[in-house]
């Protein structure tokens, strides 16, 4: 049970990691609100997949694969970058109840299977990726708040309006970056939903919109961050944060490629394209299918 005050607001809430508990087993919030974001991405999907040109059904065959590679791979990402902690004891990476997912893995997991499965299906990838990188969004946003129900993930002593105290943070005022996250990502979800309804112009535009909305972010608030995953060197007298670099690299990437590609002209909305009907010789539009 915690105690969690945001003073500058004037709210005071008492939370328990443990939602409820079925069997003798503890269900915990973290868990449900990570399923909860999953879920809503989906929905999501479901329901915008036509307007990416993506079948609703091999999209089904790509979530539930995504879904597998993305906890392996958020594992892994963790385990890798904490390796001096799993060494003595290898048995306890498959102890995933005690936290150890990093979003990042989960990410590149997710990726790689679900595109993998598109690409097997013969799917557009492109707009197959529009669509999962504002389902990221989604899930990321809900997700966040599970690192509030465990107290976890937040940041620096700070006497800002947001400051958050609990006994998960020592009693000390901090920079909840749960927070900052969940509404960057939540206002993510709205801009890159009206911008690929108004003004998407190619597939992959809102994926690489993405990468630069959400690492410049992630950037940012990582630096806030007191659980940091670091690199095992230094350069001169600063140890390089993983996702510091990471975000970094994403909105690099993300703007040279909205530059490679700005001369596409594939309309994601109302795309027509000329043919000749042979028998009358004059043109005629048909839907670009």
């Amino acid at each position: 049970m915690f105690h969690v005050s945001f003073p500058g607001l004037g709210l005071d809430f008492n939370i328990n990691r443990v939602a409820f508990t079925i069997g003798g087993i503890e269900i915990y919030w973290y868990a449900l609100c990570i399923v909860s974001g999953v879920l809503l991405a989906l929905l999501y999907a479901k329901f915008n997949a036509k307007r990416f040109d993506v079948d609703n059904d091999k999209l089904l065959n790509c979530f539930i694969v995504g879904v597998i590679t993305a906890i392996l791979g958020a594992r892994l990402y963790y385990v890798v970058f904490k390796w001096d902690y799993f060494m003595s004891d290898p048995a306890r990476i498959f102890n995933i109840r005690d936290g150890g997912l990093a979003i990042y893995g989960g990410i590149i997991g997710a990726l790689l299977g679900g595109l993998i499965t598109a690409k097997v299906q013969k799917m557009r990838l492109l707009g197959l990726l529009d669509l999962t990188m504002i389902g990221f969004l989604i899930g990321q946003s809900v997700g966040r708040w599970g690192n509030f129900m465990n107290q976890e993930a937040f940041g620096v002593e700070t006497d800002s309006l947001f400051r958050m105290v609990s006994e998960g943070t020592g009693s000390v005022a901090v920079h909840p970056c749960f927070l900052y996250e969940s509404v960057w990502c939540a206002l993510g979800v709205l801009f890159l939903h009206i911008f690929s309804k108004k003004w998407q112009k190619y597939y992959g535009q809102v994926a690489f919109l993405y990468m630069i909305w959400y690492g410049a972010e992630r950037a940012v608030v990582e630096g806030l961050r007191t659980d940091s995953l670091y690199l095992p060197f230094n350069i001169g007298s600063y140890q390089p944060r993983v996702s510091q670099l990471v975000s970094l690299a994403l909105v690099i990437t993300g703007i040279v490629l909205l530059i490679v590609f700005r001369k596409r002209d594939d309309h994601i909305r109302d795309k027509k394209e000329v043919i000749i009907d042979k028998n009358e010789d004059k043109p005629q539009e048909a839907e670009n299918v």
